[in-house]
């Protein structure tokens, strides 16, 4: 997808001092109409980038909390317009200007409002309104910031060989806003932004404070199987009971642990039942778990089915279904082997408890 810009805004931005002695200032460069563009050298410094911000997937629900690119929505109260929500404000009126002046203007407020944050960093900050070529009637707000890189050279000649570049930038590992998402190609939502910047961090997206995002699927499927087990055992434990008080800090213990030892409280039917009811809304739910040194990876939906978890003398066993086995990374005798009979297999396994 090509782009035409409208307008453009250069800003860079210059942080000294460390901690509470930290002074963030900005200095506009400059702004930039389609002509102006059209003649810069922003224009092959930018060539492609906003189609690649565009192209770039985003999950409403990503399979992690740290994802470099995240889709977020303005929070609206119930039975309010988006224009209740300040950023929606500043980024329409930043969309819809229609003069160099007035968009310099629109831009010095978001710029305003990044520095405000408590992690920025030097480097150019960039605020472009374009229209793609294809779809004369959209027109998409983007919002770039480039980190000064350090340490970078460029070669002169050999008497000198290199020559130290001062507030150097790159397109590499550029941080980036665009306002509205694109699902696909001619549709827009005009109530979500798309944010990508590196997983790690957070400062890009945390200058919008009226901005929210949907839960990631790991969240997701921890309160779908909180509430699930929750509503088991409140039918089975009365109120008040010791078994109750105790079922609920192991509960809290459970919910707070990033590694958790298997409970052993459900059958296998209501295992695979209340699975089925997460696989029905999210088909592609993940399974991961570490079998002894083992670590398994697979669809929940397997469980029950394809995927079986039993005990033989106080030993778990996993048990996976499959009508082929395929090797790749690391070669191993196991490639040859015969496999056994599962009985055979299940009797030598008790043996190890005598």
């Amino acid at each position: 997808m090509d782009f035409q810009i409208d307008f453009l805004s250069f800003f860079v931005i210059q942080v000294n001092g460390k901690e509470d002695q930290l002074n963030k200032s900005f200095k506009h460069f400059q702004t930039l109409d389609r002509d102006d563009y059209e003649t810069s050298r922003l224009k092959d410094f930018l060539d492609g980038i906003l189609a690649k911000i565009v192209k770039r997937k985003v999950d409403k629900h990503p399979k992690s909390d740290q994802v470099s690119t995240k889709l977020g929505y303005f929070i609206v109260e119930p039975g309010h317009e988006l224009t209740s929500n300040p950023n929606y404000n500043l980024f329409h009126r930043t969309l819809i200007a229609n003069t160099k002046e007035e968009f310099k203007t629109q831009s010095e407020d978001l710029i305003r409002l990044y520095l405000d944050t408590s992690a920025v960093r030097g480097g150019a900050f960039l605020v472009a309104t374009a229209v793609p070529r294809k779809y004369f009637d959209d027109r998409f707000l983007f919002i770039m910031k480039c980190d000064f890189e350090p340490k970078v050279a460029s070669i002169t000649d050999e008497a000198s060989l290199i020559h130290k570049v001062e507030m150097a930038i790159t397109t590499k590992n550029m941080k980036s806003i665009q306002y509205p998402y694109m699902p696909e190609e001619g549709m827009i939502e005009e109530t979500e932004i798309k944010i990508h910047q590196a997983s790690h961090a957070r400062y890009f997206e945390d200058f919008l404070k009226f901005v929210d995002y949907e839960e990631s699927m790991p969240m997701i499927m921890k309160e779908q199987v909180k509430t699930m087990v929750q509503e088991h055992f409140h039918e089975e434990l009365p109120e008040e009971s010791p078994e109750r008080q105790a079922f609920e800090e192991a509960m809290e213990i459970w919910e707070s642990s990033e590694k958790r030892d298997i409970q052993e409280r459900l059958t296998t039917e209501q295992v695979v039942e209340a699975t089925a009811q997460i696989v029905e809304h999210t088909p592609d739910a993940e399974l991961q778990m570490k079998v002894g040194n083992t670590t398994v990876k697979g669809l929940l939906a397997d469980f029950g089915e394809n995927l079986h978890l039993a005990k033989v003398n106080g030993r778990y066993v996993l048990v996976v279904e499959a009508e082929s086995i395929q090797f790749e990374k690391g070669f191993s005798p196991i490639e040859f082997h015969k496999p056994d009979d599962l009985h055979r297999l299940v009797e030598r396994i008790g043996k190890k408890g005598f």
